[in-house]
């Protein structure tokens, strides 16, 4: 993994997952680029320095360098999480390049700016390595794992020589001894601490790319809704843009950008609504971690853990605001859901991977 660090899905992941294995009593190193924060105990990083400006060059360095690492280790097994050529077990965290390329566009208005954009991804050296890179480790690789039932999809039209049953599907799963409902009086009291009005309804969404995760669009979104709506959007980037757009529209007080939210629980448990507008998401956790905090949650169909919701909190088009409008609308008169129950047929989380890691070590002795 090119980082060791607990921030970021998937390097959150991946500090757990060596966590797990060596309580288990496994002797393991977790080979990166770069070391963030400190390592769980019993893990042994192995930090390979970051080597060149270009992207390019840092894509080829980290996979040569990582697969050297793994030949000078003599492992038992490799299991692989970036951009590296051989592993015995490959978790992939997102869709071909390709597909993003394809879905994300969509996230910028047509024109320039849009045409633009797209060429230098397509034109990017970088991007090509990452192309390569991931032909040459899907061939190689004998145990593949997607996030999502959506990624696999993305990964078999993508590579049409796979096939959906030679990719396995696990998906990401909260701490739901964290992520869980805080009654009707607890909420209450959370949102009178935070100036919340009983009248009001609190949309909620969680954003590190604005763009992407459509926050324009819920901006527009607001222009078609009753006064008493607000937005509350978490996540640490510049909302300049989006504030202006705000105040041109006439809804700038009825918006608020939080910043970097460090409590998400709390976030989650304040809102009526968790709407995620995104025009390309993996799996996301934000989705999973409102369900199981009481939230209404409305997704897009382009978001890999949408398969968790009822089909009609499940739009589309990130884009068409009228409809998200009136789904808005309508959600925000039914009840707030029964507890979430994860699904038992579903594998998730850590448990399944650590199963596989074992089999894996047995089937080769």
């Amino acid at each position: 993994m090119p980082r060791l660090s607990r921030y970021g899905g998937a390097e959150s992941f991946a500090w757990r997952l060596s966590e797990a294995l060596a309580a288990r009593g496994y002797a393991v190193d977790f080979i990166c680029a770069r070391r963030e924060t400190d390592a769980p105990e019993g893990v042994n990083p192995v930090v390979l320095g970051r080597f060149g400006v270009f992207r390019l060059i840092k894509v080829l360095w980290f996979a040569y360098a990582a697969d050297k690492a793994c030949r000078q280790g003599n492992y038992d097994l490799v299991f692989g999480m970036g951009k590296t050529l051989n592993q015995d077990i490959l978790r992939i965290g997102g869709g071909p390049i390709t597909k993003f390329w394809d879905l994300s566009q969509l996230a910028w208005p047509e024109g320039f700016a849009r045409s633009f954009k797209m060429l230098r991804r397509r034109l990017s050296p970088g991007n090509w390595a990452i192309r390569v890179i991931d032909r040459i480790r899907l061939r190689r690789t004998p145990r593949v794992v997607a996030v999502s039932h959506l990624v696999r999809d993305w990964i078999v039209e993508a590579h049409p020589y796979l096939k959906k049953e030679d990719i396995d599907v696990i998906y990401n799963k909260p701490d739901l001894s964290r992520f869980s409902p805080i009654g009707e009086q607890g909420r209450n009291r959370l949102r009178a601490t935070c100036n919340v009005s009983e009248y009001e309804v609190v949309i909620g969404t969680a954003a590190t790319n604005f763009a992407l995760k459509g926050i324009r669009h819920l901006v527009e979104m607001m222009t078609l809704l009753p006064e008493h709506f607000v937005l509350g959007v978490a996540g640490g980037r510049n909302p300049d843009k989006y504030l202006r757009l705000a105040r041109e529209l006439g809804v700038e007080k009825r918006i608020r950008f939080l910043g970097r939210v460090d409590n998400m629980v709390d976030f989650y448990r304040g809102v009526d609504i968790f709407v995620l507008a995104t025009f390309y998401d993996a799996c996301s956790n934000a989705v999973l971690e409102a369900l199981a905090c009481g939230c209404k949650v409305l997704s897009s169909s382009m978001n890999g853990s949408a398969r968790f919701l009822p089909e009609r909190w499940v739009f589309p088009d990130p884009s068409d605001t009228r409809n998200l409008a009136r789904l808005v609308r309508e959600v925000a008169k039914e009840d707030r859901p029964e507890p979430f129950v994860w699904p038992e047929d579903v594998p998730s989380g850590l448990e399944p991977f650590v199963e596989m890691v074992e089999k894996t070590l047995a089937e080769k002795k």
